[in-house]
Protein backbone atom coordinates (compact mmCIF):
# COMPACT_ATOMS: atom_id res chain seq x y z
CA UNK A 1 0.00 0.00 0.00
CA UNK A 2 1.27 3.38 -0.74
CA UNK A 3 1.56 6.02 1.56
CA UNK A 4 -0.11 9.48 1.19
CA UNK A 5 1.75 12.61 2.04
CA UNK A 6 -0.35 14.36 4.46
CA UNK A 7 0.21 18.44 3.92
CA UNK A 8 1.71 19.88 7.16
CA UNK A 9 -1.12 22.61 8.01
CA UNK A 10 -0.89 26.00 7.00
CA UNK A 11 -0.72 28.97 8.81
CA UNK A 12 -2.50 32.24 6.42
CA UNK A 13 -0.45 35.56 6.73
CA UNK A 14 0.35 38.39 4.64
CA UNK A 15 3.96 39.25 4.37
CA UNK A 16 5.86 40.87 1.65
CA UNK A 17 8.87 39.17 0.93
CA UNK A 18 11.56 39.51 -2.13
CA UNK A 19 12.80 36.38 -3.62
CA UNK A 20 14.69 35.86 -6.82
CA UNK A 21 15.97 32.49 -8.54
CA UNK A 22 18.94 30.79 -6.94
CA UNK A 23 21.17 31.29 -9.96
CA UNK A 24 19.62 34.86 -10.69
CA UNK A 25 20.76 37.97 -9.75
CA UNK A 26 17.25 40.10 -10.01
CA UNK A 27 14.90 40.05 -6.99
CA UNK A 28 11.43 40.08 -7.09
CA UNK A 29 8.59 40.85 -4.91
CA UNK A 30 5.75 38.70 -3.34
CA UNK A 31 3.76 37.89 -0.92
CA UNK A 32 3.76 34.75 0.92
CA UNK A 33 0.04 34.04 1.76
CA UNK A 34 0.25 31.09 3.67
CA UNK A 35 3.27 29.14 5.46
CA UNK A 36 3.73 25.46 7.28
CA UNK A 37 7.23 24.10 8.42
CA UNK A 38 7.82 22.76 5.44
CA UNK A 39 6.58 25.10 2.98
CA UNK A 40 4.53 27.99 1.48
CA UNK A 41 1.99 29.72 -0.98
CA UNK A 42 4.08 32.54 -2.81
CA UNK A 43 1.91 35.16 -4.51
CA UNK A 44 3.52 37.60 -7.20
CA UNK A 45 3.15 39.13 -10.56
CA UNK A 46 4.68 38.65 -13.43
CA UNK A 47 7.83 36.20 -14.19
CA UNK A 48 7.34 32.21 -14.24
CA UNK A 49 8.63 29.30 -12.41
CA UNK A 50 9.06 26.06 -13.54
CA UNK A 51 8.51 22.89 -11.10
CA UNK A 52 11.30 22.21 -9.73
CA UNK A 53 13.07 25.38 -9.71
CA UNK A 54 14.95 26.63 -6.76
CA UNK A 55 14.52 30.08 -5.14
CA UNK A 56 15.90 31.92 -2.27
CA UNK A 57 13.25 33.97 0.15
CA UNK A 58 14.22 37.24 2.66
CA UNK A 59 11.75 38.13 4.37
CA UNK A 60 11.69 40.30 7.55
CA UNK A 61 10.65 38.83 10.89
CA UNK A 62 10.28 41.54 14.29
CA UNK A 63 13.00 43.38 12.40
CA UNK A 64 16.02 40.84 11.44
CA UNK A 65 16.33 39.89 7.74
CA UNK A 66 15.96 35.81 6.98
CA UNK A 67 16.98 34.26 4.39
CA UNK A 68 15.52 30.79 2.98
CA UNK A 69 15.38 28.54 0.06
CA UNK A 70 13.23 26.61 -1.66
CA UNK A 71 11.88 24.95 -4.55
CA UNK A 72 8.83 25.32 -6.18
CA UNK A 73 6.18 22.85 -6.56
CA UNK A 74 3.55 23.93 -8.63
CA UNK A 75 2.54 27.13 -9.58
CA UNK A 76 -0.84 28.76 -10.91
CA UNK A 77 -1.87 32.20 -12.54
CA UNK A 78 -1.30 34.21 -9.33
CA UNK A 79 1.86 32.65 -7.95
CA UNK A 80 3.82 28.62 -6.88
CA UNK A 81 3.52 26.36 -4.14
CA UNK A 82 6.89 26.12 -2.51
CA UNK A 83 8.48 23.62 -0.78
CA UNK A 84 11.67 24.65 2.08
CA UNK A 85 14.84 23.47 1.63
CA UNK A 86 16.21 23.98 5.14
CA UNK A 87 20.38 23.34 5.00
CA UNK A 88 20.32 23.38 8.39
CA UNK A 89 18.39 23.61 12.18
CA UNK A 90 18.57 27.23 11.93
CA UNK A 91 16.47 27.50 9.03
CA UNK A 92 14.03 24.97 10.28
CA UNK A 93 13.63 28.00 13.15
CA UNK A 94 13.58 30.49 11.00
CA UNK A 95 10.48 29.37 9.62
CA UNK A 96 9.30 28.01 12.71
CA UNK A 97 10.05 31.32 14.27
CA UNK A 98 8.03 33.06 11.38
CA UNK A 99 4.48 31.21 12.22
CA UNK A 100 5.03 31.38 15.61
CA UNK A 101 5.50 35.11 15.38
CA UNK A 102 2.29 35.22 13.04
CA UNK A 103 -0.06 32.79 15.07
CA UNK A 104 0.77 34.68 18.54
CA UNK A 105 0.00 38.28 16.79
CA UNK A 106 -2.97 37.14 15.98
CA UNK A 107 -4.40 35.60 19.27
CA UNK A 108 -2.94 39.06 21.03
CA UNK A 109 -5.36 40.97 18.28
CA UNK A 110 -8.32 38.28 19.21
CA UNK A 111 -8.46 39.09 22.76
CA UNK A 112 -8.07 42.33 22.31
CA UNK A 113 -10.95 42.47 20.48
CA UNK A 114 -12.56 40.57 23.33
CA UNK A 115 -12.19 42.72 25.88
CA UNK A 116 -13.32 45.69 23.64
CA UNK A 117 -16.56 43.30 23.07
CA UNK A 118 -17.13 42.35 26.56
CA UNK A 119 -16.14 46.19 27.77
CA UNK A 120 -19.11 47.45 25.07
CA UNK A 121 -21.77 44.06 25.87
Amino acid sequence: MEAVSVPAPRTPLNLDVSFKKSYGRDEQKGTLRNISISGAFLEFAGGMFEAGEKIHLKFIVSGRSRKVAATVIWKNQVGCGIKFMPLNNRDVQIVDDLIYFVESSRSERRGLMDRIFKKVG
